[in-house]
């Protein structure tokens, strides 16, 4: 990853809302779909048609970062302990009180527009309801941090300071990233960390925050497939993404309808 952080133009930026549109519509299409009996196989396929639909492809299908395999699926769905880059597979079938994050990154004339959000199949439990709704509260409290001039860091601490607080856990091994024409670039923006530490924020980045909080311990570990991260110690993990730009007086969420 390069350590060179872009700064987009106006043309550039409406390319990012555009396909940050998409991706939300994405994601608002899928979520109909979430319900017991349903396979994580057939909310890819599902993806793939409704991407095909709107002049789009996916960003994951294909992507491979230095030493990987490619990833073969159209969107990742990470499932209960999985903490991220889930693959799709028709053999797995949700039940009634799983969790489900689906990451979805549609690519439009370009640009990548990239999203999740954790749904419930079926009815959770008062302790996973509560999980993943603080885990969308450390999403909300991120962005608010983001403005000229504010830290990286700044994004990081409010995250850790409001999930430790319900002795949840943030993830260290994945972050937040650049994006635009690039899937993932600089800046790197950590889910933890000290306010007004690391870079400054200044009008025309654009990056993800993408908060991944766990019940237990934020070690994860790496199935055989090479792409799936789950818990290390086998709890839940939760996680809610969003495209950000930085303005002039502040922060505009690009992958929202």
């Amino acid at each position: 990853m390069s350590e060179h952080i872009y700064i987009m133009s106006a043309e550039e930026i409406e390319g990012m809302r555009k396909v940050g549109r998409l991706a939300a519509r994405l994601l608002d299409h899928l979520k109909d779909m979430v319900r017991p009996g349903v396979s994580t196989e057939a909310l890819d396929v599902a993806a793939v048609k409704f991407t095909k639909e709107h002049g789009a492809t996916n960003g994951p299908l294909g992507y491979k970062p230095a030493g990987m395999t490619p990833f073969p699926k159209s969107i990742c769905t990470s499932v209960n302990d999985v903490v991220c880059h889930g693959i799709p597979s028709a053999r797995q079938i949700l039940v009634d009180g799983d969790i489900i994050n689906i990451d979805v990154t549609p690519v439009l004339n370009g640009y990548y527009g990239d999203t999740s959000r954790t749904f419930f199949v079926g009815t959770p439990s008062p302790e996973v309801r509560q999980l993943v709704e603080v885990t969308e509260e450390c999403l909300k409290l991120g962005i608010s941090e983001v403005a000229p001039g504010k830290r990286i860091g700044d994004i990081g601490a409010a995250i850790q300071e409001h999930a430790e607080r319900f002795g949840y856990s943030v993830v260290r091994e994945f972050v937040g990233h650049g994006v635009g024409k690039v899937f993932h670039t600089a800046p790197q923006i950590p889910h933890f960390g000290e306010r007004g530490k690391g870079r400054r924020f200044v009008p025309g980045m654009v990056f993800t925050i993408e908060p991944m909080i766990n019940m237990g311990t934020w070690r994860t570990k790496i199935l055989k497939d090479g792409w799936t991260a789950v818990t290390a110690d086998g709890k839940l993990s939760a996680q809610f993404e969003h495209t950000v730009l930085v303005t002039d007086t502040g922060v505009e969420i690009l992958t929202k309808v």
